[in-house]
């Protein structure tokens, strides 16, 4: 896959991405990889495909906090992995932690979506 950098666009894309525990993103920071559901995937590869940046930002559902956030550094492909043992995910991509660290969604309060009746970002 073409890497970011090397696209011309200047666009950022940036995701809200909720996982249903922690040891799915503490998977995710050690071997640098992500799984979504098929559902997903159409976005995400579109947006890294036709965009300079796609960022990540990683939520478990429930917490009430960010976990960090990633660079998507691959499209997606059609290799599943085990790691998450769930057959709901597709493709694995690769992805570039900026940041590891749990974040209050109070923190980040000032953040509204446009696209979504400008909810709080969360």
């Amino acid at each position: 896959s073409k890497s970011p950098s090397l696209r011309q666009n200047t666009l950022v894309r940036y995701f809200i991405m909720k996982s249903s525990n922690l040891q799915n993103i503490e998977i995710s920071q050690q071997k640098g990889i992500w799984s979504t559901t098929p559902s997903n995937e159409r976005k995400l590869n579109a947006a890294f495909w036709e965009s300079s940046l796609v960022y990540l930002i990683f939520s478990v559902q429930g917490s009430g906090h960010f976990q960090g956030f990633a660079r998507m550094d691959s499209s997606i492909g059609y290799e599943k992995s085990q790691d998450w043992g769930s057959a709901g995910f597709g493709g694995v991509f690769k992805v570039e932690w900026i940041r590891k660290e749990s974040i209050p969604f109070q923190f980040a309060h000032n953040l509204l979506n446009p696209w979504n009746d400008n909810k709080k970002v969360q």
